[in-house]
């Protein structure tokens, strides 16, 4: 296939790009060409990977699908109002962008996956949620994740269109478990306050597989939540890092640090979810990584 792809440089989409260079071409979408060239050289040298601008894509561009991963980081800065301003206008901008250019593209591709997040389904205690849940907690992260979804899903009838949504990523190379490794190598880390809230997590090989699954599985279409199927609370991830890097697991963090540190965006580590992917694990997709030891485990610490 040919791809399109916005988040190109990113976490996932780094990992998906070196995954599948053997198989497909990409056409990354992004505002720096030269970060393009400078992470993926040896593909741009092959003629493997290209770089577009948006204002670059036309009706003439031809793709056969179109991965969407774009947005600023939601838990790097504290959250005030221009930093939840930029965090939703950085994935409904450029969704809405591509949905415009589907439209006028004279060749439309066969698929648009477009990414979305768990917060969709707001904080949820103890319940078990899969896609079909329905008694949402209305809150900044569903209110983001739900018009990201609806203009998703503006795009033409005949493009099939998947959304993802992601839990955290387990990868050794950033992202949620690169921000909690320090503490914990000084065996200072541990559970954030209360400890018993829900921490549904994927790890990135499965999150790469996933996107993969979609591509092709050419009956799958709607929401996805992309988690493992086995999440857990936050203080048995928290001993099972510890666990993985060979310390102690003695300290819970307070909730009013996290406020202190990140405003409102402290609930997304304050509250949670226990999410279930259940419409992968219907459309038969087996996950690697089932349990959080086994993923943790798997990583270069």
């Amino acid at each position: 296939m040919r791809i399109l792809i916005t988040g190109g440089t990113g976490l996932i989409g780094q990992a998906f790009v070196h995954a599948h260079l053997n198989e497909h071409e990409f056409l990354i979408v992004s505002r720096n060409p030269n970060k393009v060239l400078q992470t993926f050289p040896e593909a741009v040298s092959a003629g493997k990977v290209e770089s577009i601008t948006l204002a670059e894509l036309n009706k003439d561009v031809r793709v056969d699908a179109v991965i969407n991963l774009a947005g600023e980081p939601i838990a790097d800065k504290r959250w005030n109002d221009k930093q939840k301003r930029l965090i939703c206008d950085s994935r409904w901008h450029t969704t809405q962008a591509l949905v415009d250019w589907i439209h006028s593209a004279m060749t439309k591709p066969v698929v648009f996956i477009s990414g979305s997040a768990i917060g969709y389904y707001g904080r949820q205690n103890d319940t078990p949620v899969a896609e079909d849940f329905a008694e949402i907690h209305h809150e900044f992260s569903h209110e983001l994740c739900a018009q990201w979804e609806s203009i998703a899903q503006t795009a033409p009838e005949s493009v099939r269109i998947c959304t993802v949504r992601t839990g955290v990523v387990l990868s050794a190379e950033r992202g949620a478990l690169g921000k909690m490794l320090m503490p914990f190598k000084f065996g200072l880390g541990g559970p954030v306050s209360p400890g018993s809230q829900g921490f549904s997590w994927i790890h990135i090989d499965d999150m790469v597989a996933g996107l993969a699954f979609l591509l092709n599985q050419e009956d799958a279409s709607g929401a996805f939540n992309f988690t493992a199927p086995t999440p857990v609370s936050n203080e048995v991830f928290s001993k099972a890092l510890a666990k993985r890097l060979n310390r102690p697991c003695l300290f819970k963090v307070p909730q009013i640090s996290m406020k202190l540190l990140l405003g409102e965006g402290a609930d997304l580590l304050t509250t949670g979810q226990f999410v279930i992917p259940q419409r992968l694990l219907d459309a038969g997709f087996e996950f690697r990584y089932a349990t959080v030891q086994e993923a943790l485990d798997a990583l270069e610490l």
